[in-house]
């Protein structure tokens, strides 16, 4: 028993707590700096390689309906679940509806040179990087570059 009592204590130096401290704060001060300054921390997107201007309707029995904005041809239809799908654009709707833009404005697809894939909606700047949810979520919006008007809805 004597043993444990003997046994130094594990304790951190004090300085390297506070250097510690400081360094976070260091952090947090600078990237506070470069936010509240405005300035723009994206990369520049490359050269479009091919885009296509989508609208999304409610269709029956909760599908999702999926249109080309140009031409008003049924593209797809999409039923199930669509996880991704539905969770992507419930996120730029809801944008639209906090600034009161309806439905009307298409959304752009965009697919890029160098392979990224951008869903923007134009009215309201808000766009999602597509291929940063990974390639099975990206495909979900990419068949959509190439695929010309469906005559049957596609089941997801």
């Amino acid at each position: 028993m004597s043993a444990l009592m003997n046994k130094p204590s594990e304790t951190v130096p004090r300085q390297a707590v506070l250097a510690l401290g400081l360094l976070l704060l260091v952090t947090l001060l600078g990237v506070a700096a470069v936010r509240l300054s405005g300035t723009n921390i994206r990369a520049a997107d490359a050269p479009t390689a091919a885009q296509r201007s989508l609208r999304f309707e409610d269709g029956p029995a909760g599908s999702v309906t999926v249109l080309d904005a140009k031409s008003g041809a049924h593209i797809d239809s999409v039923s199930g679940e669509a996880g991704f799908l539905r969770g992507s654009l419930r996120a730029l709707v809801r944008e639209r509806k906090m600034r009161g833009i309806g439905s009307g404005p298409a959304f752009e697809l965009i697919a890029r040179t160098d392979g990224r894939l951008t869903l923007l909606d134009p009215a309201t700047g808000e766009r999602l990087d597509l291929e940063s949810f990974g390639p099975t979520n990206a495909a979900v919006y990419r068949r959509w570059l190439q695929s010309s008007p469906a005559t049957s809805p596609v089941s997801q």
